[in-house]
Protein backbone atom coordinates (compact mmCIF):
# COMPACT_ATOMS: atom_id res chain seq x y z
CA UNK A 1 0.00 0.00 0.00
CA UNK A 2 1.30 3.49 -0.90
CA UNK A 3 0.39 6.71 0.99
CA UNK A 4 0.53 9.98 -0.92
CA UNK A 5 0.37 13.52 0.47
CA UNK A 6 -1.77 15.69 -1.73
CA UNK A 7 -2.32 19.45 -1.39
CA UNK A 8 -0.52 22.50 -0.04
CA UNK A 9 0.87 23.39 3.33
CA UNK A 10 -2.34 25.23 4.17
CA UNK A 11 -4.54 22.17 3.76
CA UNK A 12 -3.43 18.62 3.40
CA UNK A 13 -5.30 15.36 2.99
CA UNK A 14 -4.08 11.88 2.66
CA UNK A 15 -5.11 9.53 -0.08
CA UNK A 16 -4.45 5.89 0.40
CA UNK A 17 -3.98 3.91 -2.74
CA UNK A 18 -5.35 0.48 -1.93
CA UNK A 19 -4.12 -2.73 -3.21
CA UNK A 20 -6.57 -4.68 -5.35
CA UNK A 21 -9.48 -6.04 -3.31
CA UNK A 22 -9.01 -3.52 -0.40
CA UNK A 23 -11.26 -0.66 0.76
CA UNK A 24 -10.47 3.05 0.31
CA UNK A 25 -10.10 4.75 3.74
CA UNK A 26 -10.91 8.49 4.06
CA UNK A 27 -8.49 10.81 5.94
CA UNK A 28 -8.76 10.84 9.74
CA UNK A 29 -9.14 14.59 10.09
CA UNK A 30 -9.09 17.76 8.11
CA UNK A 31 -7.34 20.60 9.91
CA UNK A 32 -8.45 24.08 9.09
CA UNK A 33 -5.31 26.22 8.94
CA UNK A 34 -7.11 29.43 7.99
CA UNK A 35 -7.00 30.75 11.57
CA UNK A 36 -6.21 34.20 12.89
CA UNK A 37 -3.52 34.44 15.55
CA UNK A 38 -4.55 32.95 18.88
CA UNK A 39 -7.54 31.00 17.50
CA UNK A 40 -7.95 27.39 18.36
CA UNK A 41 -7.83 25.07 15.45
CA UNK A 42 -11.12 23.39 14.74
CA UNK A 43 -11.38 19.76 13.90
CA UNK A 44 -13.97 18.62 11.42
CA UNK A 45 -15.07 15.11 12.17
CA UNK A 46 -14.55 12.71 9.37
CA UNK A 47 -17.43 11.52 7.27
CA UNK A 48 -18.74 8.07 8.07
CA UNK A 49 -16.84 5.53 6.10
CA UNK A 50 -18.73 4.00 3.23
CA UNK A 51 -19.71 0.39 3.80
CA UNK A 52 -17.61 -2.14 2.00
CA UNK A 53 -18.86 -2.79 -1.46
CA UNK A 54 -20.27 -6.26 -1.73
CA UNK A 55 -20.76 -7.72 -5.17
CA UNK A 56 -24.44 -8.22 -5.95
CA UNK A 57 -25.40 -11.86 -6.14
CA UNK A 58 -25.73 -13.15 -9.64
CA UNK A 59 -29.44 -13.63 -10.49
CA UNK A 60 -30.13 -15.86 -13.42
CA UNK A 61 -32.03 -14.01 -16.12
CA UNK A 62 -35.16 -15.70 -17.51
CA UNK A 63 -34.80 -16.89 -21.03
CA UNK A 64 -37.12 -15.21 -23.55
CA UNK A 65 -39.80 -17.55 -24.77
CA UNK A 66 -39.08 -18.73 -28.22
CA UNK A 67 -41.79 -17.95 -30.79
CA UNK A 68 -44.39 -20.65 -31.10
CA UNK A 69 -44.01 -22.75 -34.13
CA UNK A 70 -46.86 -22.67 -36.66
CA UNK A 71 -47.81 -26.20 -35.64
CA UNK A 72 -48.41 -25.09 -32.03
CA UNK A 73 -50.79 -22.26 -32.95
CA UNK A 74 -54.48 -23.18 -32.67
CA UNK A 75 -56.55 -21.24 -35.22
CA UNK A 76 -59.78 -19.59 -34.10
CA UNK A 77 -62.86 -21.47 -35.22
CA UNK A 78 -64.47 -20.08 -38.33
CA UNK A 79 -68.26 -19.75 -38.28
CA UNK A 80 -69.93 -20.40 -41.57
CA UNK A 81 -72.59 -17.81 -42.58
CA UNK A 82 -76.18 -18.94 -42.29
CA UNK A 83 -77.95 -18.76 -45.64
CA UNK A 84 -80.60 -16.11 -45.95
CA UNK A 85 -84.19 -16.97 -46.82
CA UNK A 86 -83.52 -16.69 -50.52
CA UNK A 87 -80.31 -18.73 -50.36
CA UNK A 88 -78.03 -15.70 -50.17
CA UNK A 89 -75.77 -14.64 -47.28
CA UNK A 90 -77.43 -14.07 -43.93
CA UNK A 91 -77.93 -10.50 -42.85
CA UNK A 92 -79.39 -8.61 -39.92
CA UNK A 93 -82.98 -9.55 -38.99
CA UNK A 94 -83.92 -5.99 -40.02
CA UNK A 95 -83.70 -5.99 -43.82
CA UNK A 96 -81.63 -3.56 -45.77
CA UNK A 97 -84.79 -2.25 -47.40
CA UNK A 98 -86.02 -0.53 -44.26
CA UNK A 99 -86.01 -0.26 -40.50
CA UNK A 100 -88.53 -0.23 -37.69
CA UNK A 101 -90.35 3.10 -37.42
CA UNK A 102 -91.67 4.32 -34.06
CA UNK A 103 -94.12 7.08 -33.20
CA UNK A 104 -97.78 7.63 -33.95
CA UNK A 105 -99.43 6.15 -37.00
CA UNK A 106 -100.93 9.37 -38.36
CA UNK A 107 -97.55 11.13 -38.48
CA UNK A 108 -95.99 8.09 -40.12
CA UNK A 109 -98.82 8.02 -42.69
CA UNK A 110 -98.18 11.66 -43.56
CA UNK A 111 -94.53 10.79 -44.24
CA UNK A 112 -95.30 7.97 -46.69
CA UNK A 113 -94.96 8.71 -50.41
CA UNK A 114 -98.27 8.89 -52.30
CA UNK A 115 -98.27 7.44 -55.82
CA UNK A 116 -100.46 5.54 -58.20
CA UNK A 117 -100.28 1.73 -58.21
CA UNK A 118 -97.62 -0.03 -60.23
CA UNK A 119 -98.69 -2.88 -62.51
CA UNK A 120 -98.76 -6.44 -61.18
CA UNK A 121 -96.44 -7.55 -63.98
CA UNK A 122 -94.01 -10.15 -62.69
CA UNK A 123 -95.86 -10.76 -59.41
CA UNK A 124 -96.00 -14.23 -57.90
CA UNK A 125 -96.06 -15.58 -54.36
CA UNK A 126 -92.64 -17.10 -55.05
CA UNK A 127 -91.23 -13.58 -55.48
CA UNK A 128 -91.55 -13.27 -51.68
CA UNK A 129 -89.66 -16.46 -50.89
CA UNK A 130 -90.84 -19.78 -49.45
CA UNK A 131 -94.09 -19.61 -47.47
CA UNK A 132 -93.61 -19.35 -43.69
CA UNK A 133 -89.81 -19.56 -43.95
CA UNK A 134 -88.06 -19.07 -40.61
CA UNK A 135 -86.64 -15.69 -41.59
CA UNK A 136 -85.91 -14.65 -38.00
CA UNK A 137 -83.99 -17.91 -37.37
CA UNK A 138 -85.94 -18.75 -34.22
CA UNK A 139 -85.99 -22.44 -35.07
CA UNK A 140 -89.77 -22.40 -35.71
CA UNK A 141 -91.58 -21.52 -38.94
CA UNK A 142 -93.46 -18.24 -39.04
CA UNK A 143 -96.96 -19.77 -39.17
CA UNK A 144 -96.48 -21.63 -35.90
CA UNK A 145 -94.81 -18.61 -34.30
CA UNK A 146 -97.84 -16.46 -35.09
CA UNK A 147 -100.33 -19.09 -33.92
CA UNK A 148 -98.48 -19.39 -30.61
CA UNK A 149 -98.27 -15.60 -30.23
CA UNK A 150 -101.88 -14.72 -31.07
CA UNK A 151 -103.80 -17.56 -29.43
CA UNK A 152 -104.41 -18.56 -25.83
CA UNK A 153 -104.58 -22.04 -24.26
CA UNK A 154 -101.97 -23.13 -26.79
CA UNK A 155 -101.03 -26.81 -26.87
CA UNK A 156 -98.03 -28.03 -28.84
CA UNK A 157 -97.83 -31.30 -30.71
CA UNK A 158 -96.27 -33.97 -28.54
CA UNK A 159 -92.53 -34.08 -29.05
CA UNK A 160 -92.39 -30.69 -30.81
CA UNK A 161 -91.36 -27.32 -29.46
CA UNK A 162 -92.91 -25.47 -32.41
CA UNK A 163 -95.97 -27.10 -33.95
CA UNK A 164 -99.19 -25.75 -32.45
CA UNK A 165 -101.77 -28.53 -32.11
CA UNK A 166 -104.62 -26.47 -30.65
CA UNK A 167 -105.52 -23.13 -29.16
CA UNK A 168 -108.16 -20.45 -28.81
CA UNK A 169 -108.22 -17.31 -30.98
CA UNK A 170 -110.13 -14.12 -30.30
CA UNK A 171 -110.29 -13.06 -33.94
CA UNK A 172 -109.34 -9.38 -34.33
CA UNK A 173 -111.20 -9.00 -37.65
CA UNK A 174 -114.61 -10.25 -36.48
CA UNK A 175 -114.38 -10.19 -32.68
CA UNK A 176 -115.51 -13.82 -32.43
CA UNK A 177 -113.77 -16.67 -30.63
CA UNK A 178 -112.43 -19.60 -32.66
CA UNK A 179 -111.26 -22.92 -31.28
CA UNK A 180 -108.34 -24.06 -33.38
CA UNK A 181 -107.52 -27.75 -33.81
CA UNK A 182 -104.80 -28.78 -36.22
CA UNK A 183 -105.91 -31.38 -38.72
CA UNK A 184 -107.43 -32.11 -42.08
CA UNK A 185 -110.40 -29.82 -42.63
CA UNK A 186 -109.93 -27.93 -39.31
CA UNK A 187 -106.62 -26.06 -39.64
CA UNK A 188 -108.18 -23.66 -42.18
CA UNK A 189 -110.41 -22.18 -39.48
CA UNK A 190 -107.48 -20.00 -38.44
CA UNK A 191 -105.27 -18.55 -41.15
CA UNK A 192 -102.28 -16.22 -41.14
CA UNK A 193 -102.97 -12.93 -42.88
CA UNK A 194 -100.36 -10.70 -44.51
CA UNK A 195 -101.67 -7.39 -43.16
CA UNK A 196 -100.34 -5.64 -46.25
CA UNK A 197 -101.39 -8.13 -48.90
CA UNK A 198 -98.36 -9.25 -50.90
CA UNK A 199 -99.97 -8.28 -54.21
CA UNK A 200 -100.73 -4.83 -52.77
CA UNK A 201 -97.13 -4.59 -51.58
CA UNK A 202 -95.95 -5.45 -55.11
CA UNK A 203 -98.11 -2.65 -56.56
CA UNK A 204 -96.71 -0.12 -54.05
CA UNK A 205 -92.98 -0.66 -54.24
CA UNK A 206 -92.08 -4.25 -53.30
CA UNK A 207 -91.20 -5.03 -56.92
CA UNK A 208 -88.20 -2.73 -56.41
CA UNK A 209 -86.93 -4.66 -53.37
CA UNK A 210 -84.43 -7.49 -53.68
CA UNK A 211 -85.56 -11.09 -53.21
CA UNK A 212 -84.15 -11.43 -49.71
CA UNK A 213 -85.83 -8.26 -48.45
CA UNK A 214 -89.18 -9.36 -49.92
CA UNK A 215 -88.78 -12.70 -48.12
CA UNK A 216 -88.03 -10.85 -44.89
CA UNK A 217 -91.16 -8.77 -45.34
CA UNK A 218 -93.39 -11.77 -46.06
CA UNK A 219 -92.17 -13.47 -42.88
CA UNK A 220 -91.94 -10.40 -40.66
CA UNK A 221 -94.06 -10.91 -37.52
CA UNK A 222 -95.11 -7.26 -37.84
CA UNK A 223 -96.78 -8.18 -41.14
CA UNK A 224 -98.52 -11.35 -39.90
CA UNK A 225 -101.73 -11.91 -37.91
CA UNK A 226 -103.69 -15.04 -36.99
CA UNK A 227 -107.28 -14.40 -38.09
CA UNK A 228 -110.55 -16.05 -39.03
CA UNK A 229 -109.96 -18.13 -42.18
CA UNK A 230 -113.06 -17.18 -44.24
CA UNK A 231 -112.56 -13.48 -43.39
CA UNK A 232 -108.98 -13.64 -44.58
CA UNK A 233 -110.15 -15.18 -47.86
CA UNK A 234 -112.71 -12.40 -48.28
CA UNK A 235 -110.08 -9.70 -47.76
CA UNK A 236 -107.89 -11.22 -50.50
CA UNK A 237 -105.33 -8.65 -51.75
CA UNK A 238 -107.36 -5.50 -51.12
CA UNK A 239 -105.96 -2.41 -49.43
CA UNK A 240 -107.63 -0.20 -46.80
CA UNK A 241 -109.57 1.73 -49.43
CA UNK A 242 -111.40 -1.47 -50.43
CA UNK A 243 -111.46 -3.49 -47.20
CA UNK A 244 -111.48 -2.89 -43.45
CA UNK A 245 -112.22 -5.33 -40.61
CA UNK A 246 -115.88 -5.70 -39.62
CA UNK A 247 -114.75 -5.28 -36.01
CA UNK A 248 -114.64 -1.48 -35.86
CA UNK A 249 -112.85 -1.55 -32.49
CA UNK A 250 -109.84 -3.06 -34.24
CA UNK A 251 -109.63 -0.73 -37.24
CA UNK A 252 -107.19 1.74 -35.68
CA UNK A 253 -104.83 -1.11 -34.81
CA UNK A 254 -105.24 -2.64 -38.26
CA UNK A 255 -104.41 0.45 -40.31
CA UNK A 256 -101.60 1.41 -37.91
CA UNK A 257 -100.01 -1.97 -38.59
CA UNK A 258 -100.35 -1.43 -42.34
CA UNK A 259 -98.64 1.96 -42.02
CA UNK A 260 -95.86 0.44 -39.91
CA UNK A 261 -95.17 -2.26 -42.53
CA UNK A 262 -95.18 0.22 -45.40
CA UNK A 263 -92.86 2.59 -43.53
CA UNK A 264 -90.47 -0.18 -42.56
CA UNK A 265 -90.14 -1.51 -46.10
CA UNK A 266 -90.31 1.88 -47.84
CA UNK A 267 -93.51 1.21 -49.72
CA UNK A 268 -95.94 3.89 -50.80
CA UNK A 269 -99.70 4.36 -50.50
CA UNK A 270 -102.06 5.16 -53.32
CA UNK A 271 -104.27 8.27 -52.85
CA UNK A 272 -107.51 6.40 -52.06
CA UNK A 273 -105.69 4.15 -49.61
CA UNK A 274 -104.06 7.12 -47.87
CA UNK A 275 -107.44 8.84 -47.49
CA UNK A 276 -109.11 5.71 -46.10
CA UNK A 277 -106.38 5.18 -43.52
CA UNK A 278 -106.42 8.84 -42.53
CA UNK A 279 -110.19 8.72 -41.94
CA UNK A 280 -109.75 5.82 -39.55
CA UNK A 281 -106.84 7.45 -37.73
CA UNK A 282 -108.77 10.71 -37.34
CA UNK A 283 -110.75 8.87 -34.67
CA UNK A 284 -107.55 7.77 -32.87
CA UNK A 285 -104.92 10.43 -33.68
CA UNK A 286 -102.49 9.17 -31.05
CA UNK A 287 -102.62 5.54 -32.21
CA UNK A 288 -99.04 4.24 -31.85
CA UNK A 289 -97.25 2.29 -34.53
CA UNK A 290 -96.73 -1.34 -33.59
CA UNK A 291 -93.13 -2.52 -33.81
CA UNK A 292 -93.60 -6.30 -33.56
Amino acid sequence: MVALAVGSAAAARWVVSPAPGHVVIAPAVSINQNLHPGATPSVVPPASPAPPSVPAPSVPQPQAASPASPASLVPEPQVAPVPGPAGGPADSPVPSGGSVVAGDARSALAALPVKGPAPLTGYSRAAFGPAWADVDRSGCDQRNQVLARDMTAVQLRKGSRCVVASGRLLDPYTGKQINFVRGQGTSEAVQIDHVVALADAWRTGAQQLDQQTRAQMAGDLLELLAVDGPTNQAKSDRDAAAWLPANKAYRCHYVARQVAVKAKYRLWVIPAERDAIDRVLAGCPSQPLPTT
